[in-house]
């Protein structure tokens, strides 16, 4: 069997933190779902999944990374393929923009009707967490 590093999560609440100390948010949805509602914070790029094996050299190893998407699953698998192609410093933001918007975390775009689309997954319960996670 091959050697599986598993990628750490962090809830928004602790992305805040790792955003306000500069790491680089990367975001892989696609661009119509960015173009509807996307995070609003100085350090992103957007790297489509679909485009993520061609284009993920643009991501600086040398920089703390928090890889996002609409509800987690797919930034996971692009963390992990980051930390299996060298990378040290990649952490998955658990529940995407689905729990970054419930929260109230900073966006460009209609929130409202994001929202309507989608349920309360229970992360970090609905006020921030002092765990950490």
């Amino acid at each position: 069997m091959e050697n599986q590093t598993l990628v750490k999560e962090i809830c928004p609440t602790t992305t805040q933190q790792w955003v306000a100390n500069g790491a680089l948010l990367v975001d892989v949805r696609e661009a119509d779902e960015v173009a509807e509602l996307s995070y609003d914070v100085p350090n992103i790029i957007h790297i489509p999944l679909t485009q993520f094996e061609e284009r993920f050299i643009e991501i600086s190893k040398d920089k703390e990374v928090v890889m996002v998407c609409k509800s987690g699953g797919r930034s996971l698998r692009a963390a992990g393929f980051l930390i299996n192609h060298g990378y040290e410093k990649v952490v998955n933001m658990k529940h995407g923009m689905i729990r970054w918007a419930q929260k109230g975390f900073s966006t460009k775009g209609d929130t409202a009707s994001f929202l309507e689309n989608t349920q309360d997954s229970g992360c970090c319960g609905t006020t921030a967490s002092s765990s950490g996670q």
